[in-house]
C-alpha cells in the first residue's frame, strides 16, 4: 500500500475520486479521512501538482475547489510540522509579514464584530455598529487584490496555476457575502443576519488558514529575492488592509539599486509613422490620456498598460507576460475567453460594456488590433469612467478663466 500511496498518478486518482464523491452531495467530514490517509504527510507543494495535473488533463477549476475545505480540515494543526516557519515573516515591509499581519488585523477585526452582535442582539439595538465594522472589513478587498494580481502572477510564471484559481474563485464567494450581508444590514436587525455573518467568517478564518500553509509555501519555495522585491514595491499602490505604517524593503541595499536604475535609465527615440518621440514623452502621452489602456498580444499575453492618475480598475506590472485569461476571476473568464476568439477569427472587430459603480459609471472597450497586412496583432482595452461626459450639455466655446 505505501508504494501505491506514494505513486503521483494515484494521489491524481484519488483526488478525482475524492471531487465526484464531494459532487455527488458527500460532507467534508465524511472524505476528510480519505485525503488524510493519503494526503496528510504530503507537502502543500506535491498536492498542488497533483490539482494542477487534473486541470491540465481538463478537470474545470470549479470541481477543484470543492477540496478546499477538506484541505482545511486535514491540515489543521499538522500542515505546520511539514513547512517550518520562514525568517522572512518576521522581516518588516516583506510581503510574506505583510500578509501575516494583515490577517491578524483581519481576526482582531472579526473577533471585534462577534462581540458587537453579542452585544446589540442581548441590549436588542440597531446594529449600526456592526454595521459600520462590517464596512471596514470590505478592505479584505485590499488583500485579495495584492494576492491575485502580484502573488498569483509569479506562481504562473513557475507553472503553477490550478491553487490560484481556486482561491480566486473562493476570494470572490468571500467578497459577494459580505457585499450581500452589508446591503441587508441597511434593513435588516443584527440577529437575522448572525448565521450568514458567522458563515462568512468560518470561510475567511479558512482562507487565512489556506494562504499561510498552502499559499505562502508554495511561494517561498519558488520566489526569487528580486522578484519579492518587486511584489513588496507595487504592493503600496494597491493598498493594505487594516493596517498601516509598511516599511520599504528590498533585499538589495538602495545604493546598489540605484546603480541598477541608472544603467537602465539610458531612453531612446521611438520613430513612428507620423512623428519621432523619445520614451519619455510616450510614456508620459499614454499616462496623461483620460482613459486606462491594455495591450494584449496575439499569443493572448499581457503586454502593456498605461498608468494614468485614475484609474478604474488595479493593474500591477506583476501582469505584465501573463495570459490574459488569468487576469480575470474563474466565473468570468469564459466570456474574456471568446470574446478574444471572435477577434481572431473575424467574427467581431469590437465590443463594448459598461458597468454603474455609483459614483462612477465605467465604459470598457475592446478593439481587436492588425497589422497593415490585415494580420492579427492583439487586443486593445480602453476604460474610462465616463460619468462626468453624461453630465455635459449645451456647448463651451471658451477657455475657462
Amino acid at each position: 500500500m505505501s508504494e501505491e500511496i506514494n505513486n503521483r498518478e494515484y494521489r491524481q486518482k484519488v483526488l478525482k475520486e475524492l471531487i465526484t464523491q464531494l459532487h455527488d452531495g458527500k460532507s467534508v467530514e465524511e472524505v476528510k479521512g480519505q485525503f488524510a490517509a493519503v494526503f496528510g504527510g504530503v507537502s502543500a507543494e506535491e498536492i498542488a501538482q497533483a490539482e494542477q495535473a487534473l486541470v491540465t488533463n481538463g478537470l474545470p477549476v470549479s470541481e477543484i475547489q470543492r477540496l478546499c475545505d477538506v484541505h482545511a480540515a486535514v491540515f489543521k494543526g499538522s500542515i505546520e510540522e511539514i513547512h517550518q516557519p520562514s525568517d522572512l515573516s518576521e522581516i518588516l515591509g516583506h510581503p510574506v509579514n505583510t500578509l501575516k499581519r494583515e490577517n491578524r488585523a483581519i481576526e482582531k477585526l472579526i473577533a471585534e464584530i462577534r462581540k458587537e452582535i453579542r452585544k446589540e442582539i442581548t441590549q436588542s439595538s440597531g446594529g449600526k455598529d456592526v454595521e459600520t465594522a462590517l464596512g471596514r472589513l470590505t478592505e479584505i478587498d485590499r488583500h485579495y487584490l495584492k494576492k491575485e494580481n502580484l502573488l498569483f502572477p509569479y506562481l504562473e510564471q513557475y507553472g503553477i496555476t490550478a491553487p490560484p484559481k481556486v482561491m480566486w474563485g473562493v476570494d470572490d464567494e468571500i467578497r459577494e457575502q459580505l457585499k450581500k450581508i452589508n446591503t441587508r444590514l441597511k434593513t435588516t436587525d443584527t440577529s437575522q443576519l448572525k448565521e450568514p455573518i458567522d458563515e462568512l467568517f468560518t470561510k475567511i478564518g479558512e482562507m487565512i488558514f489556506k494562504e499561510e500553509n498552502i499559499l505562502l509555501p508554495m511561494l517561498l519555495e519558488n520566489l526569487t529575492p528580486d522578484e519579492w522585491s518587486r511584489i513588496a514595491e507595487e504592493s503600496g499602490e494597491l493598498g493594505y488592509c487594516l493596517i498601516d505604517r509598511v516599511p520599504d524593503w528590498s533585499p538589495v541595499s538602495k545604493k546598489e539599486d540605484e546603480t541598477v536604475r541608472q544603467e537602465k535609465a539610458a531612453p531612446g527615440v521611438i520613430t513612428l509613422p507620423t512623428g519621432v518621440l523619445r520614451a519619455e514623452e510616450l510614456v508620459r502621452m499614454l499616462d496623461t490620456l483620460p482613459i486606462d489602456i491594455t495591450f494584449v498580444d496575439k499569443d493572448d499575453t499581457v503586454k502593456y498598460f498605461s498608468q494614468g492618475a485614475e484609474r478604474v480598475f488595479p493593474r500591477t506590472k506583476a501582469i505584465i507576460g501573463r495570459k490574459v485569461s488569468n487576469c480575470h476571476p474563474p466565473a468570468s473568464v469564459h466570456i474574456v475567453e471568446k470574446l478574444v476568439e471572435d477577434f481572431k477569427t473575424g467574427r467581431k472587430e469590437s465590443e463594448d460594456f459598461w458597468i454603474d459603480m455609483g459614483e462612477k459609471y465605467i465604459l470598457i472597450r475592446y478593439f481587436a488590433v492588425h497589422s497593415e497586412k490585415g494580420e492579427y496583432l492583439g487586443v486593445l482595452e480602453v476604460t474610462q469612467n465616463i460619468r462626468p461626459i453624461q453630465t455635459i450639455k449645451g456647448e463651451k466655446r471658451l477657455v475657462s478663466e
